[in-house]
């Protein structure tokens, strides 16, 4: 049956990413950010459309992407029911976007790490696997993200401790943009995870006290 998140209001569909910590942890790291009536925001990975729909909120024009035709469907449905005027496209994270320029991107994109070697992964696992070290998806955003940005833009990202943090950092400064962690939250392990305990802590990602997994917010600004 189709729910509703408590933290963020939106319906998810079976097969769809339902809003949970990492949503509410972004949709508050958007609530600090100054945004102007009429700013061009991007969702990418949208999901359920949960932050286009906060972003929308706020009077910011807001173009939503997502890889899964059920995903698409859902925010498609709560942009619509929310009767706010989300930009909905179905696509590989920038790819819908080319050629194209905004003043902020929020991505919750996948980060768990997975044992399973499949270069993509298939089906519901998409919203949430990201290769080995977490960062199939992310690498890709650090990369691709800041030539999207105007100056000034702002890139919300929010990810798992476990998927290397430093590692967005390195790359985002790298790229020229001013990048920190702004929020923190620890939260319980949630199904995937406790599925996984076993093996990250064979990797060396979750110590035999771990019960808790951190979730960070990585701000980065392109300078003026």
């Amino acid at each position: 049956m189709p729910g509703y998140s408590r933290s963020v209001n939106s319906l998810v569909l079976p097969g769809v990413y339902a809003p949970q910590d990492d949503t509410e942890l972004l949709a508050e790291a958007l609530a600090g950010e100054p945004l102007e009536p009429g700013a061009r925001v991007l969702d990418v990975g949208t999901g359920s459309g949960a932050l286009a729909l906060v972003a929308a909120r706020r009077g910011a024009r807001v173009t939503a992407v997502d890889v899964s035709r059920r995903a698409v469907w859902t925010a498609r449905l709560n942009a619509w029911l929310a009767r706010l005027p989300v930009h909905i496209r179905r696509g590989n994270l920038f790819g819908p976007v080319h050629g194209r320029s905004f003043d902020m991107i929020l991505a919750n994109p996948p980060y768990v790490p997975a044992p399973d070697a499949r270069p993509e992964p298939r089906g519901r696992s998409r919203a949430w696997d990201a290769g080995r070290d977490g960062r199939l998806v992310l690498d890709r955003i650090c990369r691709d993200a800041p030539a999207l940005l105007r100056p000034g833009g702002v890139l919300l990202i929010v990810h798992s401790a476990l998927s290397g943090p430093d590692r967005t950092l390195e790359l985002l400064r790298a790229a020229g943009l001013k990048a920190a962690v702004t929020r923190r939250r620890w939260i319980a392990f949630g199904p995937v995870l406790r599925a996984r305990q076993v093996w990250l802590r064979e990797r060396g990602l979750l110590s035999a006290a771990d019960e808790k997994e951190e979730l960070v917010v990585i701000r980065a600004e392109r300078a003026l």
